[in-house]
């Protein structure tokens, strides 16, 4: 199998569609959605709806929705939880099909729409996503949340660390800058991830409004070997 091209996208305010169509995207949004995602998949969840406005969330709760739903933060007053992963407990959401809308992860997964495949990463599913990209014969684009298309830190140290796993492989090759700032970023970061988590700006946006509880378990890796995917519009675990 030849070698594949790695590619970072450091914020959506950066991804070009037309030249993603023949890639496989990994969503990584680690502080909360993509940790999110990843373990409600792990707690039994069935579907997962992507909504980007909050007026479709809103609808979709009204005909008898699961909805988790946040902004900046903050769950929606019509919501029955919000995107932290301590929410979607299997007592929750096992058999469940839940509409998700959040301020950044859920935009970024519809963007990506017309790539080849969309896939959620995160530290807790690395070892799984990393050993199944590893046998497609694809490109990869690792597509940063980032923070109302801003760069963030959080997302690129989770790129890089995806990074470092599939060039270990050596079934991936690249020139791209992004994924070698990424690269150097993890390098960085990873003999002590929690305190250099420490210093990005969503740390502190969590912090002050008292939801950084889950900061922990969202840098812990191989919590799940699910690996989420687009089907149709809507989030399932089964890649095949």
């Amino acid at each position: 199998m030849r070698k594949r091209d790695l590619e970072t996208c450091f914020s959506p305010a950066l991804y070009r569609p037309d030249e993603n169509r023949e890639s496989i995207v990994v969503i990584i949004d680690i502080l909360r959605a993509s940790s999110a995602i990843c373990t409600a998949f792990a707690n039994g969840a069935l579907k997962i709806i992507p909504v980007g406005e909050v007026v479709e969330a809103l609808e979709y709760k009204k005909r008898g929705f699961l909805v988790a739903a946040e902004r900046d933060g903050y769950v929606l007053d019509f919501a029955d939880f919000g995107n932290s992963p301590f929410n979607f407990t299997r007592e929750k959401v096992e058999g469940q099909t839940i509409v998700y809308s959040t301020t950044n992860g859920t935009g970024i997964i519809n963007l990506s729409k017309s790539a080849f495949m969309t896939i959620i990463g995160s530290f807790l599913n690395i070892g799984a996503l990393t050993e199944w990209l590893a046998g497609q014969d694809r490109k990869v684009m690792l597509f940063c949340a980032g923070w109302k298309n801003r760069f963030n830190i959080e997302d690129t140290i989770c790129a890089g660390a995806i990074a470092e796993k599939l060039m270990a492989t050596n079934c991936y090759t690249t020139i791209c800058d992004s994924t070698l700032a990424a690269l150097d970023l993890w390098s960085l970061a990873k003999e002590d991830l929690r305190g250099y988590i420490e210093k990005v700006a969503q740390r502190s946006r969590l912090r002050d409004k008292g939801l950084d509880d889950c900061i922990d378990f969202c840098l812990t890796a191989d919590f799940t070997d699910k690996i989420p995917v687009i089907k149709n519009g809507i989030l399932v675990d089964n890649i095949l």
